[in-house]
């Protein structure tokens, strides 16, 4: 936003956010601190970019279980400095060779989402693997060691790991009840020790073995056993295979590459949904001139206003076309074909709420993390990976110490295949559900610049989106970036989360618009972003205060 944020800057300062800014050669910015101190050792080892996002993914496993791990998914988008290439690897979970697309609708999401039948076949340890093998100077064991030792010697409960232990989800199953409450069967508090040596015995023996004793040996024997479980009977029971897992592989694509004013995007492409509502917001918003909505008489109000509107456009195309490109033909270059969002902008006006923001007419034809890494050599990582719900599934694999997903949840409920409707993301054999992760790198003029991303669900979008226009059409600093009040649009009806720390003002003049506005229980996203200047080349971090987001640079 323009210079609403820059006026709201010394007010979020004073509330509840509080964060990190550093510059230097290399930067990690990570959700955590032993996490970020994980990536950062790696590098000092001679490790290089990849090595450090390995070595801090796994540690997020220890002391962030809540939002990911090697029992969920990663979509991890990798820029090697030196060819100037960037490649995605997507290790999103896909579902089991018997699933059907009808598997969720006798039950609602709450039911269906703490049961086996909700875990999709894990693929953050494949593609990190798959990362190692391509491009990292460490090998699978090395990066796996600082995770080993956290997990093994333990640590100290963070404030927000504190509150996520009050999730009933982290208490589903004696395994979790056993490691993540104490003596007297309350949760962990601040403070408190959690060891955790189940985990640090499985990573050893992947570290031993390779990922092939997780995708076919004595790990993934567990499982598939420990999807069983089912509080619905028969029908809640998962349908993972051991074939299933041993056929599991990262797929390597193409990223989807977009351009905005002068800057040169490339994010996330099918099966997450975010990189193409990322560049579509942002096709649509080139209509108006954001940064200098003040000489429009428009203001914050009107940058705000276009911003909501051009995201309900983009959520509403999203439900429609988004899927796995894999298994449903997903017709990108006319989604964002420049012909195309011209004809949606023109339903959107400056001043006046669409009535309805419904899929456009092609011509024919809830917890997560990210962080980001730069090396001092310029490759970079941008990397959102997730369990999905908070603590997944709840189901934890007993004697192994990670939880599994409920991935599947992310499918249509009810199948919606039709005449009007291609059922893009209904439940299909092999396939991966949509998702909404958009870790994402800006260039200019071949250089690159930044790197950033966020969890969050469907908020996703709307963080990646304002953090974008914050960077390059307001040109704030990072710090000043991450800190700024949030809010996020959540379908094509423009149901819209707001921070509390949203002016007042504005919201009552959104509402007086006709905006859907809702206080959002939670802080929205947490944004991680490492940068380069153009100019000096010096590099820098910032990590969200929405967590307990650490920047570590040497």
């Amino acid at each position: 936003m323009p210079r609403r944020r820059k006026r709201l800057a010394a007010l979020v300062l004073s509330l509840y956010l509080a964060g990190a800014h550093a510059q230097g050669e290399a930067v990690v910015a990570a959700s955590h601190p032993l996490a970020a101190q994980a990536g950062a050792a790696i590098l000092q080892q001679g490790g290089n970019a990849v090595d450090a996002a390995a070595a801090i993914q796994f540690a997020l496993n220890v002391v962030e279980p809540q939002s990911s791990g090697i029992g969920g998914g990663a979509f991890i988008l990798v820029y090697l400095a030196k060819t100037h290439e960037t490649v995605v690897l997507d290790a999103r979970e896909t579902a089991p060779a018997a699933a059907s697309a009808d598997q969720f609708a006798r039950h609602t999401f709450e039911e269906n989402s703490v049961n086996g039948i909700a875990v999709g076949v894990p693929g953050t340890l494949a593609g990190f693997a798959e990362a190692e093998r391509r491009w990292g100077r460490k090998t699978l064991a090395d990066v796996l060691q600082p995770a080993i030792a956290l997990a093994r010697q333990g640590f100290a409960v963070t404030p927000y790991l504190a509150y996520e232990l009050g999730s009933p989800r982290a208490a589903l199953q004696p395994e979790t009840r056993a490691l993540f409450r104490n003596a007297a069967g309350a949760p962990l508090k601040e403070g408190d020790w959690l060891r955790q040596p189940d985990l640090a015995r499985t990573f050893e023996r992947i570290a031993a073995e390779g990922p092939a004793v997780f995708y076919q040996g004595e790990i993934a024997r567990a499982i598939v056993a420990a999807q069983h479980r089912s509080t619905l009977g028969p029908e809640g029971v998962g349908r993972m295979t051991l074939a299933d897992l041993a056929g599991y592989r990262a797929v390597t694509r193409a990223p989807l590459i977009g351009h905005y004013r002068n800057y040169t995007l490339v994010t996330m492409p099918p099966p997450s949904s975010g990189g193409v509502a990322l560049l579509q917001a942002l096709g649509l918003l080139e209509h108006f001139p954001l940064g200098r909505m003040e000489d429009f008489g428009a203001g914050e109000l009107g940058a705000t206003h276009v911003t909501i509107e051009a995201l309900r456009l983009a959520m509403a195309d999203r439900a429609l076309w988004m899927g796995d490109p894999d298994a449903t033909p997903i017709p990108l270059a006319r989604l964002l074909d420049s012909h195309y969002l011209h004809e949606r902008a023109r339903a959107m006006d400056a001043v006046r709420r669409m009535p309805e923001a419904g899929p456009g007419r092609l011509p024919e034809g809830t917890h997560t993390t990210h962080f980001s890494v730069v090396d001092a050599e310029g490759n970079v990582v941008s990397c959102t990976s997730t369990v999905e719900e908070v603590w997944g599934s709840g189901i934890l694999v007993p004697g192994y110490g990670f939880l599994l997903n409920n991935e599947l949840t992310d499918f249509n409920r009810v199948p919606r295949a039709g005449p009007q409707d291609p059922g893009a993301n209904d439940v299909r054999p092999g396939m991966r559900p949509r998702s909404s992760m958009t870790p994402t790198l800006v260039f200019r003029d071949g250089q690159w610049l930044l790197a950033f991303g966020s969890p969050g669900g469907a908020t996703i979008i709307s963080s990646v989106l304002e953090m974008t226009l914050d960077l390059l059409d307001d040109h704030l600093t990072g710090e000043a970036a991450v800190r700024m009040p949030r809010f996020a649009v959540l379908d094509g009806a423009g149901e819209t989360l707001i921070e509390p720390a949203l002016s007042h003002v504005l919201v009552d003049a959104l509402r007086a618009r006709g905006h859907r506005l809702t206080l959002s229980p939670d802080p929205i996203g947490s944004v991680q972003v490492v940068g380069e200047d153009p100019v000096t080349h010096a590099r820098w971090g910032a990590a969200d205060p929405r967590r307990e987001g650490t920047v570590v640079r040497f």
